[in-house]
């Protein structure tokens, strides 16, 4: 929905008068920027809960839609602090200082500074760690909420496995795995994928030689197709034994779906180039 400058201006006024508790409205251009920068972050906000209603709403006006943006970023806000406080107590970063750094030191700190009212469209904080999902087109409290729903839905995954069994996996795909600013989630589901294609019990983490030909030579002769469908049947079997909520196994088997993508592309070129062993 597109609004005229002019009915911009006037919320920015009354932001600014806010920003400087009503001293004055006359604020440095770069302020001015960030504040209508922050109408239009809301405005966004409000058109993106308006598409996601099922009844088509007559058009309103860019005050009335800023003010309900706002309430949807205060909102996000505090539950994406929940979610962050949820996770918080068992939270695991296996020993990945990258992993470690982004949730423990780096998020707090977003939490800290985050300004819904006047830059909510401020991010703060990098992200160093990679995640599964693309939040390259968001930023502010849309990023951070997104991210921390990625970082639930890898939590609850790892969770499926034995206790020291990821630190195992990491170990073994990388000398320097604490030190890698790689996703974790998508080294574990190779090797979880690599075990389901070679017919190997995940319990068994070590693949011995004859493991790595079998396991190429069924990729060589095996559409993918038939392999991804393989693999997703497995995933959504250990889906539902380590994550009880059926609403976050629908979710997590989504976020999956790109970690076996993935894991399938490298799976396949290693089988070609005989470099299984460098992967599992």
């Amino acid at each position: 929905m597109e609004y005229k400058i002019e009915e911009l201006v006037p919320i920015v006024a009354k932001l600014a008068e806010k920003y400087t508790a009503g001293e004055s409205t006359s604020v440095t251009y770069e302020r001015a920027e960030a504040l209508m920068g922050a109408v239009l972050y809301c405005i966004h906000e409000a058109e993106q809960q308006e598409n996601s209603s099922p009844a088509p709403r007559e058009r309103l006006s860019a005050q009335k839609m800023y003010e309900i943006g706002a309430d949807c970023v205060k909102q996000k806000t505090r539950k994406a602090l929940e979610v962050y406080n949820s996770l918080l107590p068992e939270f695991e970063a296996y020993g990945n200082q990258c992993l470690s750094d982004t949730f423990l030191k780096g998020l707090p700190e977003f939490f800290r500074w985050y300004e819904d009212k006047f830059c909510p469209q401020d991010t703060i904080i990098t992200l160093d760690y990679p995640v599964l999902k693309d939040l390259s087109d968001d930023t502010g409290i849309d990023k951070i909420y997104e991210f921390l729903m990625c970082m639930q839905w890898e939590q609850a995954f790892f969770k499926g496995f034995p206790a020291g069994y990821v630190v195992q996996i990491l170990e073994r795909y990388s000398s320097e795995w604490k030190d890698l600013a790689e996703n974790l989630c998508e080294i574990v589901y190779l090797h979880f994928a690599g075990h389901i294609l070679a017919g190997k019990p995940l319990g068994e983490v070590n693949f011995e030689q004859s493991d790595y030909l079998r396991l190429e030579k069924i990729l060589l002769e095996t559409e993918r197709e038939v392999l991804y469908q393989q693999v997703q049947y497995a995933s959504e079997f250990f889906v539902k034994k380590s994550c009880p909520d059926s609403r976050k196994q629908g979710e997590l088997m989504q976020y999956l779906g790109t970690a076996a993508d993935n894991a399938l592309v490298r799976l396949k070129n290693a089988g070609a180039n005989h470099v299984l062993a460098h992967f599992l």
